[in-house]
């Protein structure tokens, strides 16, 4: 398998799950894919949720356009409620997904994908502690560590990153 010519967003903002961050990028670099890492303008470099594998973004959302890109993974952690605070954000969020290109979601970052409204009829999974939320933006929810519907992936905890990585391998294959 390889991703050569692919080319895909990781967004990193303060408080990002760093395994939910650096095991994607990593993973997706190994099959040759051009990794992109994209913050949210308001700093160049950004802190993880334990304070420890700082990120240097190599652009921000001021500066990309969706239809460059093949793919967006959210890692999670308290980044995605930092994310969602920024409108260009959301809409390079829902743009990839209108575009059916795939999303990936991990962890908390369902929060982001409700503030982009790509939710409602979808079957997704998560963290626990925004279940609720996900179900009242419309999900049916799943349990499991990897949901892969349409172009929307979605899994639950750093436990779940090697499944994760698979389904988003295989829609960009």
């Amino acid at each position: 398998m390889t991703l050569v010519g692919k080319k895909i967003a990781i967004f990193a903002e303060n408080g990002y799950e760093e395994l939910e961050l650096w095991y994607p990028y990593y993973r997706l670099k190994e099959e040759e894919a051009t990794v992109v890492l994209i913050g949210s303008g308001t700093s160049t470099k950004y802190v993880g949720k334990k304070g420890s594998y700082p990120v240097t973004v190599d652009t921000n959302i001021n500066e990309v356009n969706s239809k460059d890109f093949d793919a967006l993974i959210i890692p999670g952690g308290w980044a995605p409620d930092n994310l969602r605070r920024h409108q260009k954000i959301i809409d390079f969020t829902k743009e990839m997904f209108t575009q059916n290109k795939p999303v990936a979601a991990i962890c908390h970052a369902g929060s982001l994908l409700i503030s982009a409204n790509v939710l409602k009829g979808k079957t997704a999974t998560c963290f626990m502690a925004i279940k609720d939320d996900m179900i009242n933006a419309g999900i049916d929810y799943v349990d499991e560590e990897v949901v892969v519907d349409g172009n929307l992936v979605t899994s639950r905890t750093p436990q779940d990153l090697p499944a994760f990585c698979k389904s988003i391998i295989k829609l960009l294959t």
